[in-house]
């Protein structure tokens, strides 16, 4: 029984498999954040083409 109890402690797949899902949540936040942020620049320069192609 004590070997199983000390196996137990020494099992770290749990441990590694929540960091990897971590690490996936946190570089999905960063690149939500980063094409949210070109989006918004992205959107305006294509309605000044549509500006100036209305224009000409």
């Amino acid at each position: 029984m004590k070997a199983l109890i000390k196996r137990f402690k020494a099992d770290e797949d749990g441990a590694t498999a929540i960091e990897y899902g971590l690490i996936a949540a946190l570089i999905a936040v960063a690149i939500i954040a980063a094409i949210r942020a070109v989006g918004g620049s992205l959107s305006t320069t294509f309605s000044e083409i549509s500006s100036d192609l209305d224009g000409a």
